[in-house]
């Protein structure tokens, strides 16, 4: 009986030896890390392209216009900002001296017309007198020589008249002469838009850019109905790229707006501009137009998706460490390294053909001391 109860002792006292060694290790162990997790899931992953330096808001018609000829602006029928109709007029030089000439040409025209009805009218009259003298003349009513005579009269009166009408033509010839050196003076939209600039006030001297020699347009129009995105791509990029892309368009000024697009163009060789790297400009144009009034000028951003696959297995691109490696949760709430094959990929996913199975949970990037295959860590709330 003695043994029994020494034994009972002995018991009781391993029993609270572990006890408050468990209870020592509980009170001292590491609280585990809180963390981001992002759960493995089906999804859409796409590889995509996006330019290396800002791309532009640009109209699909811009014509910055100045006129034929040189002269004074004696008239300025628009304003920066006007919106004008197509063959509208928009400035117009000094030609009163065109005027006068197309005055004088056209009465020059008018005397020339009265001119050929009078000779023609005599050319006429001598064409039947000729007629009548030739019937005399073959009945032996007047002689041959006469009728000869009155023949050679009539061809004569003709050929005036011929001439009269040579003059006529002349003259409206003359006319259109002056008439297109008045144009030279006349500066018209080509097309409908709005006059986003003017160079030049009344009696100013406006001249025409003679080549090679860049000089500043007299008014800059735009037509703002149809707009497009040009943006350069990397030249390593460029043979991705396909006319028909779909295309999503970011503008520094509308933050959080997207706008889809399509690939119109790209540009057939490589821009070199000096300590940049080369690029391929490529043309996107909107699905549809945008609701809200885009600025010609803004810039923006391209990103072309190239290739796209829906409901693949995906793992947010931050996740992935150095060496295609990811930190993924057991079991035991504890990290542990697993590499990864992949595919598709872009800045937001990246698709993965092996090392990681639907639902499991992975380290999105930390910057946390620390955090390392073999931690035990847990979930950080979802902020509010």
């Amino acid at each position: 009986m003695p043994k029994t109860k020494s034994l009972s002792r002995l018991g009781i006292i391993a029993l609270v030896v572990a006890v408050l060694a468990y209870a020592s290790w509980f009170a001292t162990r590491p609280e585990p890390i809180e963390v981001e997790l992002a759960t493995i899931e089906r999804g859409l992953v796409e590889a995509t392209v996006v330019n290396t330096r800002a791309g532009t808001i640009k109209a699909c018609r811009r014509a910055k216009l100045a006129p034929a000829a040189g002269g004074q602006i004696v008239k300025l029928w628009v304003k920066e900002g006007e919106r004008v109709q197509q063959g509208q007029v928009l400035l117009e030089l000094w030609n009163t001296d065109l005027s006068a000439q197309r005055e004088l040409v056209r009465r020059q025209l008018t005397m020339a017309e009265e001119r050929r009805r009078e000779v023609c009218i005599v050319a006429d009259n001598a064409r039947r007198e000729s007629e009548r003298t030739q019937q005399l003349a073959a009945q032996g009513f007047v002689s041959p020589q006469r009728g000869e005579t009155v023949d050679a009269e009539a061809r004569a009166r003709q050929a005036s008249c011929d001439a009269a009408a040579s003059d006529v033509k002349r003259a409206q010839a003359q006319i259109q002469v002056t008439q297109a050196g008045l144009e030279r003076t006349v500066l018209a939209a080509p097309f409908a838009g709005i006059v986003a600039r003017i160079t030049g006030e009344l009696g100013e001297y406006a001249t025409p850019s003679p080549p090679g020699i860049p000089t500043p347009p007299a008014i800059d129009l735009i037509d703002d109905t149809c707009l497009y995105v040009s943006a350069p791509m990397d030249e390593v990029d460029a043979p991705k790229l396909k006319a028909g892309q779909l295309a999503r368009v970011t503008l520094d000024a509308l933050p959080g707006q997207t706008f889809a697009g399509r690939v119109r163009r790209i540009a057939p060789y490589v821009t070199e501009v000096e300590k940049q790297a080369r690029t391929v400009d490529v043309e996107v144009d909107f699905e549809e137009p945008p609701q809200l009034p885009l600025l010609v000028g803004y810039s923006a951003d391209v990103e072309v998706v190239v290739e796209r696959r829906d409901n693949v297995l995906r793992v947010p691109t931050q996740a992935i460490r150095q060496g295609g490696k990811v930190l993924a949760l057991g079991a035991d709430h504890k990290l542990q390294e697993r590499g990864l094959q992949t595919g598709l990929a872009n800045w937001a996913f990246t698709e993965v053909t092996g090392g990681l199975n639907v639902d499991e949970r992975v380290l999105l990037s930390s910057d946390q001391d620390g955090v390392t295959a073999g931690v035990q860590v847990k979930q950080k709330p979802p902020k509010p």
